[in-house]
């Protein structure tokens, strides 16, 4: 199995990482890894081609979640999030984690996210809603959502601490998603429900931060050291 030894595989440290709350956790220990020791088997695979497809797969449930068909959007997003399970795991397991790799899972997760949330926003407009209130709630969804994988990048970056991970990550807003395509056979508005979610949550989540940044930040001890602060002609 490549360079995957059988103490990394009798080891359950490779299947999670330490900021994965429960959704993440049981996604990842009982449907990833029932996949990922099977894939270290492909000698041709890397990480960042089921990363990539994780993407694809993603973005593939916002475009159907546009076309009005819930059902099919609901199991491609689950398999996208499944997907984006298995790619950490795979760089775990076989000893091939980088930074590089950490960093373009990370980008190309905005882009299943977004497609996801616009599919939702979309599917919801054929409902007997008001176009102005979907297009409205599906405006701060989309927002909220990367504002949250913004605020932890940048909170990083400043060394602000907020504590536990939030359950408003992306694998919660996309089970949530998932969830609310596979009911919307017998309950046409799960993803209008779903979409109403999104905002409520990643809203409160950022303005917690927001409040908590303010209330536990000290002063920034040397502003002119970080590669943030050059003047704005230079961004």
């Amino acid at each position: 199995m490549r360079d995957m030894s059988l103490e990394n595989l009798s080891s359950s440290a490779w299947q999670t990482k330490p900021t994965d709350r429960f959704v993440l956790k049981w996604i990842k220990c009982h449907l990833s890894a029932r996949i990922t020791p099977r894939a270290a088997t492909i000698p041709w695979l890397r990480p960042w081609m089921i990363t990539v497809s994780s993407m694809a797969v993603g973005m593939a449930a916002g475009a159907v979640f546009a076309m009005g068909w819930g059902l099919l959007a609901g199991l491609l997003a689950a398999v996208s999030q499944v997907l984006d399970g298995v790619d950490g795991q795979f760089a775990r397991l076989t000893g091939q984690q980088s930074r590089a790799g950490a960093f373009l899972d990370s980008v190309l997760d905005r882009y299943s996210d977004g497609a996801l949330v616009i599919g939702l926003t979309v599917f919801s407009l054929g409902l007997d809603v008001p176009a102005w209130l979907v297009g409205t709630l599906g405006s701060l969804a989309l927002i909220g959502s990367g504002n949250v994988s913004y605020s932890s990048a940048r909170a990083e970056s400043l060394g602000i601490r907020f504590g536990r991970p939030t359950l408003a990550s992306k694998g919660t807003r996309t089970t949530v998603t998932a969830l609310s395509g596979l009911a919307s056979p017998f309950v046409p508005v799960m993803p209008l429900i779903a979409l109403c979610y999104l905002v409520l949550h990643t809203s409160v989540v950022v303005l917690y931060r927001i409040g908590r940044a303010y209330g536990t930040a000290g002063p920034d001890p040397d502003p002119n050291n970080r590669p943030d602060t050059k003047p704005l002609s230079e961004k």
